[in-house]
């Protein structure tokens, strides 16, 4: 069993998942994990769960949580009651943050012994255990309670790998990370010396300068204090042009294949490792991206977001319902910025033909390759491909398009390091947001003018033919205004050239057949659905389907916990975990009582008649 919390909450047997309930259920389990075997009260995971005021049914709640939580994890978990509370004793099982700790413990001994090779490899293995801000999904109480203890470790270890890094002549490679660190930590004054002495070392002295001054302004405006005695030195240094080099010799370096146009000096002196030539795709840019839709229309201000976000130095995730365009997005915006990524683009589906998620390992193969790496060269451990691939595009300049992700914990290990390359991912699932330092644009249903702009472009000219306005406007909206089923909508018009728009839209019309109607050839609404759905555990399918069989335009967590026979914090829990697998729409409060969740038609529809067996039986 591996248990992880540095990110959301989760619990793995044998490698595949075990389904947790929601995020007071990961409270649960996280705080039980926290305590070491050490028995956690009723009263503490109360108070963590719901805070000083907890509802009437707080204990029969925490019951069901800690019962149902026992039987997901199944015989060998360790949770026991003991006396007035809970005691979990995970045996040998791996606990993501204990491997931090002793990680983060080991390197910082080799780093106190001068062993900086040491220091960097173990620091950087304890940092790789990190998926996202720690505890992600927990209650704000558990967060507030244990969340700045584990940020605090966190931040040391980063700042001890750094300094090892610094120390092995590393200063290039760190100044972007450390760049995106000092704006998020404005008053760490560990890691602004830091980025000062990357900077120096460059050859910046001028912005190692403005650094310091910069943060001499942050403590003078925010807290009324000038820097400390260490970052004063260490800018006397950087003024005179006396800051010692790196304490420990160069690595040993081998002979580079640089990226296409580069001077044969810098090739020379170039730092990052290539494999040796005899396979792979040596000497050639990768162009791994499938070309941009030609026809594609609209979606104007989220193209600019991106692109933006780009040319900013930032990654960019872009997330929405099944059938909102999101490839169609990414691929547009990076034909629009190539020029900007002189060395290259790669891309990966990230979801596999049957949509099970793809493993990381398999994509880096794919990748390693085509920045040289020969096959026979290709590195055994995810871990070793991770460090590759990294070390490869250091001193690049390439675009990476990660189209499809499941999940925030399948990206992580394709992500670029520190240096000019950019990300753009897709995908439905919200702990995607929890990715740092990117920019997330959300898409929902095109605006009706841009639907009907689809519509036309798609079609080709002549086609829909004279169509009033406001047919075209009444397809668009039992298309849901998606760019999916828009397209599919008018492919099938432009392939029945003796269909009227007017025909056509009297056939979508009939809920009983339009999710037959939105297919055509390898096109279909289902699809994108199915591979939604596919994801929820089977609780939250049955309770979809249910949900949908009602036929309410709009709901609250109350009128949920009436349909499905529940209480209304577990409703609430299934709302939620639908809406962030974009399967529910949040559409506003009701009065300041309950939020209010709606189905898309065509989502209704499709959840109805997956429902349907269940309901025969």
């Amino acid at each position: 069993m591996d248990f992880k919390i540095l990110g959301p909450v989760a619990a793995e047997r044998d490698g595949h998942p075990v389904a947790l309930d929601g995020g007071k259920q990961r409270t649960a389990l996280a705080t039980l994990l926290l305590a070491h075997g050490q028995v956690v009260t009723d009263e503490r995971l109360t108070t963590l769960l719901w805070g000083w005021d907890p509802p009437a049914t707080s204990t029969h709640q925490l019951y069901t949580y800690v019962s149902r939580l026992r039987t997901r994890l199944g015989p060998r978990h360790g949770l026991r009651r003991h006396g007035a509370g809970y005691r979990m004793d995970i045996g040998d099982a791996d606990f993501d943050w204990d491997t931090f700790r002793s990680l983060a413990d080991a390197g910082r001994a080799d780093l106190l012994a001068a062993r900086y090779a040491d220091a960097e490899h173990r620091l950087g293995r304890a940092l790789a255990l990190w998926w996202g801000p720690a505890l992600a999904d927990v209650t704000e109480h558990l967060a507030r309670a244990e969340g700045p203890r584990m940020e605090e470790a966190r931040l040391s270890a980063l700042e001890h790998h750094t300094e090892a890094a610094l120390a092995l002549g590393r200063h290039h490679d760190m100044v972007s990370a450390l760049t995106r660190q000092v704006a998020l930590h404005p008053i760490r004054e560990r890691l602004r010396g830091q980025l000062m002495t990357a900077l120096f070392r460059c050859g910046r002295q001028a912005d190692a300068l403005a650094v310091y001054e910069a943060g001499r302004r942050v403590l003078a405006d925010d807290l009324g204090i000038d820097p400390g005695p260490e970052l004063r030195a260490l800018h006397q240094d950087v003024l005179t042009g006396t800051l010692p080099p790196p304490a420990a010799p160069e690595r040993e370096r081998v002979t580079t294949a640089a990226p296409p146009g580069t001077p044969a000096a810098t090739v020379a002196s170039a730092p990052h490792p290539q494999p040796p030539a005899g396979g792979g795709w040596q000497g050639l840019v990768p162009a791994m991206l499938p070309a941009a839709p030609g026809d594609f229309t609209g979606r104007r201000a989220e193209t600019d977001e991106v692109l933006t976000a780009l040319r900013e130095h930032q990654d960019a995730v872009i997330t929405g319902a099944p059938g909102t365009g999101k490839s169609a997005l990414a691929l547009w915006a990076a034909e629009h910025c190539r020029a900007d990524f002189p060395h290259g683009g790669l891309y990966a589906d990230l979801r596999t033909a049957t949509g099970a998620p793809r493993d990381p390992a398999e994509v880096l193969g794919w990748f390693l390759r085509a920045l040289g790496t020969a096959p026979d060269q290709l590195p055994g451990t995810l871990d070793e491909r991770v460090q590759l691939y990294r070390t490869l595009l250091a001193g690049r300049r390439a675009l990476v398009v990660l189209d499809n992700a499941h999940d925030d914990s399948q990206v992580r290990p394709l992500l670029p390091g520190g240096g000019g390359s950019r990300t753009v991912v897709t995908g439905v699932r919200s702990p995607l947001a929890s990715l740092e330092g990117t920019r997330l644009v959300r898409l929902g249903p095109m605006s009706p003018g841009e639907a009907v702009g689809l519509l036309t472009a798609v079609a080709g000219p002549g086609r829909p033919g004279p169509a009033a306005p406001e047919v075209l406007s009444r397809i668009a909206e039992l298309c849901d205004r998606l760019p999916l089923a828009l397209r599919i909508a008018a492919t099938r018009m432009a392939a029945r050239p003796h269909w009227s728009a007017a025909r056509f839209a009297d056939r979508l019309a009939p809920e009983g057949r339009r999710l037959d109607e939105l297919r055509f050839g390898s096109l279909d609404i289902r699809t994108g659905l199915s591979a939604a759905l596919d994801r929820l555990d089977p609780a939250a399918r049955d309770g979809l389907g249910i949900l949908a069989a009602a036929g309410m335009r709009a709901l609250t967590a109350s009128d949920a916990a009436a349909l499905l026979d529940t209480g209304p914090d577990d409703a609430e829990e299934l709302l939620e975990r639908l809406a962030d697998a974009r399967l529910l729409e949040v559409c506003g409060a009701d009065g300041d009582a309950w939020l209010r969740y709606r189905f898309m038609p065509l989502v209704r529809l499709f959840a109805q008649e997956q429902h349907v067996p269940a309901l025969v039986s």
